[in-house]
């Protein structure tokens, strides 16, 4: 199985269930009506656009690379795929991402990858490289959650070598109660934010009702969704007809919009899918950059090359 896809949660909790419930659908092409919220070809941007490009996310001023890094591909417990890889094959591929203009880094404490981009970047210049990274806002049997960021951020920060965190996400957010069940970790994140040692605050949502509260949630600079043209059937908070609007709303409240699960969490896996759903989301305008899992070179230049085609279709 193709396994160009973004980071996954804890395997006990509901955002890192691979629920395999059908075929995921082909295309955009596959909706039967075309509703309102669905571009059309006067919203496309003119001149070529590509992966490599680097992009100002709104308000917050930070530049990354139009398409990310992933580095939690079935990752749970401080563990991903991506670390699995071992330290010569990681730093193989994050070089190979730097050559092809990659220099967006989606990590999280999850997925134990922090010391592993450390590594990679060693000897790279970080002022062009951008980092993102997500809090576990839990404690199982190999994290030990502070309540809070300010311990958790500073340990980040120690493990990447680094004094300002782009942006710093709390991780797997499963209802709509998130803002009053971790006001501590805003709270924190808040006073981090002020002394500059982190640009950017938000959530990564694995369910509809989060991502709805942080679509007009004040506090929240980042969002990190789930989208692509097959809805539920592939990874999505709920169907296509009903995350489009709020992703649209949610950018024109001026929150940034990162997108994951492009590629379904591994399960369009066709050319034609991966194509069709890459098409669909910038078509739509729907994020302002994207995270893929790749996990070998050869699946960062197809996937560089299928959005390019997508970015200029």
């Amino acid at each position: 199985m193709d396994q160009h896809a973004t980071h996954l949660g804890d395997t006990h909790h509901d955002c890192s269930r691979r629920q395999f419930l059908g075929a995921a659908l082909a295309g955009a092409g596959a909706l039967a009506a075309r509703p309102e919220w669905l571009a059309t070809g006067s919203a496309r941007a003119a001149g070529k656009r590509a992966a490599s490009d680097i992009v100002t996310l709104g308000k917050t001023g930070i530049k990354v690379s139009r398409l990310a890094q992933g580095t939690g591909f079935n990752g749970s417990g401080r563990s991903s795929a991506h670390t699995r890889l071992g330290e010569k094959a990681f730093d193989k591929l994050i070089h190979h991402d730097l050559e092809r203009g990659i220099t967006f880094m989606d990590m999280a404490d999850l997925y134990g990858s922090h010391r592993y981009v450390r590594h990679a970047l060693d000897s790279k210049s970080r002022d062009n490289i951008a980092y993102l990274t997500k809090i576990w806002p839990e404690t199982q049997y190999w994290n030990a959650f502070s309540g809070g960021a300010k311990a958790e951020v500073d340990r980040f920060r120690r493990e990447l070598d680094t004094d300002v965190i782009d942006i710093c996400l709390m991780h797997c957010m499963r209802n709509s109660q998130w803002p009053e069940q971790h006001k501590r970790v805003r709270d924190e994140l808040d006073e981090l934010k002020e002394k500059g040692a982190v640009k950017a605050v938000g959530v990564s949502c694995h369910d509809f009702g989060a991502l709805k509260v942080s679509a007009t949630h004040p506090w929240v600079d980042v969002i990190l969704a789930r989208i692509n043209n097959a809805g539920r059937e592939a990874s999505m908070d709920a169907s296509v007809e009903e995350v489009v609007p709020v992703l649209k709303q949610a950018r024109a409240n001026g929150k940034v919009v990162i997108g994951m699960k492009i590629f379904g969490a591994g399960r369009l896996t066709s050319p034609e899918q991966k194509d069709a759903s890459l098409k669909f989301v910038f078509e739509n305008e729907l994020v302002d950059a994207i995270t893929v899992g790749m996990l070998s070179t050869e699946q960062i230049d197809d996937t560089v090359a299928r959005m390019n085609k997508a970015l200029n279709a």
